[in-house]
């Protein structure tokens, strides 16, 4: 089970570094505020981030 979390680890640090790499820092801040909002169960911050994504993308 401990390899299992150090996968998913992995590839989230690997996900986040791929964001930062193509989007800069505020695909980070964008990703950091989806994230934490679908883990707090806060739609207003998830949404946030979600918008911020969006926005990104569509650049």
């Amino acid at each position: 089970m401990p390899l299992v979390y150090l996968a998913v680890a992995a590839l989230a640090i690997g996900f986040e570094q791929l964001v930062q790499w193509k989007y800069g820092p505020m695909g980070i801040v964008a990703f950091l505020a989806l994230s934490i909002g679908i883990k707090a169960k806060n739609t207003v911050i998830g949404g946030i981030g979600a918008v911020i994504l969006v926005m990104l993308l569509a650049h």
